[in-house]
């Protein structure tokens, strides 16, 4: 009996040991609809694991709500696109610091039809404009995420409110990329979206991109491993070691190597060493 309980806890002892291994050699990355969607990290994660040991947990939200999470200790790394937000981020103290990762771009996609007449302009000023005062349907993500805050920004150069006209022919869904997609081609709606969910997605019916090419549609993306001065429970090691892989040689030959359809998503840019 007394060789049984000392046998049961060393196994205990040995189960803690090996779960505390394991979660040393697990992180948590806040991130994107958009580079979930794309299928981006079904291609890195899987090198970045061989390479390390350490096994990538994706949690892909909009960047408003993946900022949240990661303020609640709810992640190790942010990876999303909403530059001045990142830098408050890290100014307040919750990530260590902030790296240019990868960009694409933005594009509106409409239907053939084209009611505001907008295909082939590279002002999205302008197109915006268009698309307000023909009462054309635009479907709005409306959930805070970098796609949405770029789109506000954009509205906002227009001297438009389209929240004034919400649910009228504004139409915010509240949902990431792909359903607001769905949801924007199923009613007729004129989308903004990152280039890379475009290229990916599976749904385009009669759909094109419309409008593209204005420098005002840029997409940055950036890195930060959360501050264990705000979150003790970071596993910042790991954490840096996948930061680091991201922008390094390597890693960044690896997002440039990521094609779908024969299209690079997304252009790394990361500060050489």
């Amino acid at each position: 009996m007394k060789l049984s309980h000392t046998f049961g806890a060393s196994l205990a002892a040995l189960t803690i040991a090996t779960s505390a291994l394991a979660s040393e050699q697990s992180i948590i990355v806040q991130s994107t609809t958009s580079t979930a969607n794309s299928g981006l990290y079904d291609y890195l994660l899987p090198l970045f694991q061989d390479k390390t040991g350490i096994q990538v947990n994706v949690v892909a939200v909009g960047t408003g709500q993946a900022i949240r999470n990661a303020q609640n200790c709810d992640g190790d790394v942010l990876l999303v696109h909403a530059k001045p937000a990142e830098e408050k981020f890290v100014e307040a103290g919750f990530g260590v610091t902030r790296t240019d990762l990868m960009y694409n771009d933005f594009v509106v996609v409409g239907p053939t039809g084209d009611p505001a007449q907008v295909a082939g302009l590279t002002d999205v000023q302008e197109a915006l404009g268009k698309i307000a005062q023909a009462g054309a349907l635009f479907a709005s993500r409306g959930d805070d995420s970098g796609t949405h805050k770029k789109e506000v920004a954009l509205w906002a150069e227009t001297g438009v409110d389209p929240t004034a006209a919400s649910g009228d022919w504004y139409r915010e869904t509240g949902s990431g990329m792909g359903a607001t997609l769905n949801a924007g081609i199923g009613m007729g709606a004129y989308v903004m979206t990152d280039r890379a969910t475009w290229i990916s997605f599976a749904n385009k019916q009669d759909y094109e991109i419309k409008v593209q090419g204005d420098e005002d549609l840029f997409n940055q993306y950036g890195v930060i491993p959360v501050d264990p001065g705000k979150c003790p429970s970071v596993q910042i090691e790991a954490a840096q070691t996948f930061a680091d892989w991201l922008t390094s040689q390597e890693g960044q030959s690896a997002i440039a190597a990521y094609k779908v359809d024969d299209q690079q998503l997304f252009f790394p840019n990361a500060p050489k060493n």
